[in-house]
């Protein structure tokens, strides 16, 4: 029978007095003896919607009873056969919104906490499991993938079960994208992101790093003179965005995703390291989503008072519960219904402060959401060295200007059907590239749909 009491077992989390002054994990991750209670709590439903609110359909319920019978390493296989990083995702994914939202448990409390069973799982298999020479039968088909982010290295993963020769190109000097660059080491530490890229190179996947695709050897090229039979297009949005107000251009104002590589990749954070980063005294990060969170949360490592500005309410910010709780509990402001207007700059040409004016919410626009009205006469002035954009991004228009053929919608975005396949004969894409930004969990779905669309297009040949 289920444990039916109501709410999570909570995760251990380090005092948010003490992590907001580090970069080491905030998560602490359940013990043995956490995990076997939680996964009691599920009923196990002969109807598992949770699986249908998985966009790489793991096996919840599956999963989750051998969890609870304590056979924590077959639990970890069993995820394993649909996720490629279950690691990453029982950390990032926004279960909440995804598997958590359909459990049947949630109607009456609190929904099993399926992300954190899957973070325990992947866990204890990178602490106790033991590695084992994977023999895979080639079928003599290559296939290129371009970028090494969630989509492409789901992708990857994927096609090298099927024993096709993977080879994952990354413009970066390191596998991972986002997950690399982007996600902060206190949310997803690099080690563990490597650890899942090593997994997928002991399948056979080749990764080339430090090569611009586009730059280096074009798209056309991989097909008409390397020999792949397809291409997987999984590079991304990282074009940021910016409000385009005066003072823009100062020093001091950053794009999230500028602010966040050189922390996240270069180790800005670190004394030691060859790139470090000025460190500012008042910050405002402009956004409300899980970047703006991110890019929050690093700016208050680094010592600064941080300010989050967001021209909607509460009830609006895109970011996630768990992140803007955490926000919130170590001392990030949130200045909400609020728009910057002007950024102004000292003599020296550094920020130091920034015009805002006060927001009320109108009726709901395209997206769904209340739109804000600017309350007139309502201005005021917001004094902040720094100023951080973190309002979304869109793909780098280098593969789609040297991609003859390759069909883009007016946001830059490749346009590809939902298996990913391209205006282009043989060329697939899937994730932020095509749909802009959005989840890690959603480019791995949109990568693991690519895979069973190449096998199929070229076993068809």
């Amino acid at each position: 029978m289920a444990d039916m009491t109501p709410v999570k077992h909570p995760m251990p989390e380090q005092a948010a007095d003490v992590r907001n002054k580090n970069f080491s994990e905030v998560a602490l991750g359940y013990t043995e003896e956490t995990a076997i209670a939680e996964a009691k709590r599920c009923l196990n439903c002969k109807k598992p919607m949770c699986v249908d609110g998985c966009p790489v359909n793991v096996k919840i319920p599956e999963f989750i009873s051998l969890v609870a019978e304590g056979k924590f390493e077959e639990a970890y296989q069993k995820i394993s056969e649909t996720s490629s990083l279950p690691a990453v995702c029982g950390r990032v994914c926004p279960q909440e919104r995804q598997c958590e939202s359909k459990c049947i448990r949630g109607i009456k409390g609190e929904p099993v906490a399926i992300g954190r069973l899957e973070r325990f799982c992947a866990d204890y298999h990178m602490a106790h499991g033991k590695s084992e020479e994977i023999k895979i039968e080639k079928n003599g088909h290559k296939v290129a993938i371009v970028g090494a982010g969630p989509a492409g290295l789901t992708c990857a993963g994927d096609l090298a079960k099927l024993g096709y020769d993977v080879t994952v190109f990354e413009a970066f000097h390191v596998a991972g994208g986002v997950l690399m660059y982007g996600i902060p080491e206190f949310r997803l530490p690099k080690e563990i992101v490597q650890k899942e890229v090593e997994k997928l190179q002991n399948l056979g996947v080749k990764i080339e790093t430090n090569t611009v695709v586009g730059q280096a050897v074009a798209v056309d090229e991989l097909i008409s003179e390397e020999g792949f039979e397809a291409v997987f297009i999984g590079t991304g949005a990282g074009l940021p965005m910016f409000m385009r107000i005066p003072g823009e251009g100062l020093s001091g104002v950053y794009s999230a995703n500028e602010f966040l590589t050189r922390i996240n990749l270069m180790k800005a954070y670190l004394d030691d390291y060859a790139t470090p980063i000025k460190k500012h005294n008042k910050v405002a990060i402009v956004g409300g989503g899980n970047v703006a969170m991110d890019a929050a949360r690093c700016a208050k490592r680094l010592g600064a008072e941080v300010y989050i500005v967001y021209r909607r309410g509460r009830e609006e910010l895109p970011a996630r519960a768990e992140e803007v709780h955490h926000a919130e509990e170590e001392g990030i402001i949130f200045k909400l219904l609020c728009n910057p207007t002007e950024i102004l700059g000292d003599e020296n040409g550094n920020v130091k402060a920034m015009r805002c004016v006060e927001m009320e919410l109108g009726e709901p626009d395209a997206s769904g959401r209340r739109k804000p009205i600017e309350k007139k006469g309502s201005d005021f002035i917001l004094e902040v060295d720094s100023v951080i954009m973190a309002l979304g991004t869109s793909p780098n228009p280098l593969i789609k200007n040297t991609t003859e053929g390759l069909d883009v919608n007016p946001r830059g975005c490749i346009v590809a059907d939902e298996v990913g396949k391209t205006s282009k004969d043989g060329v697939y894409a899937g994730g932020d590239a095509v749909t802009g930004a959005a989840t890690v969990i959603l480019a791995m779905g949109a990568g693991k749909k690519a895979a069973a669309a190449i096998d199929e297009y070229i076993k068809s040949k």
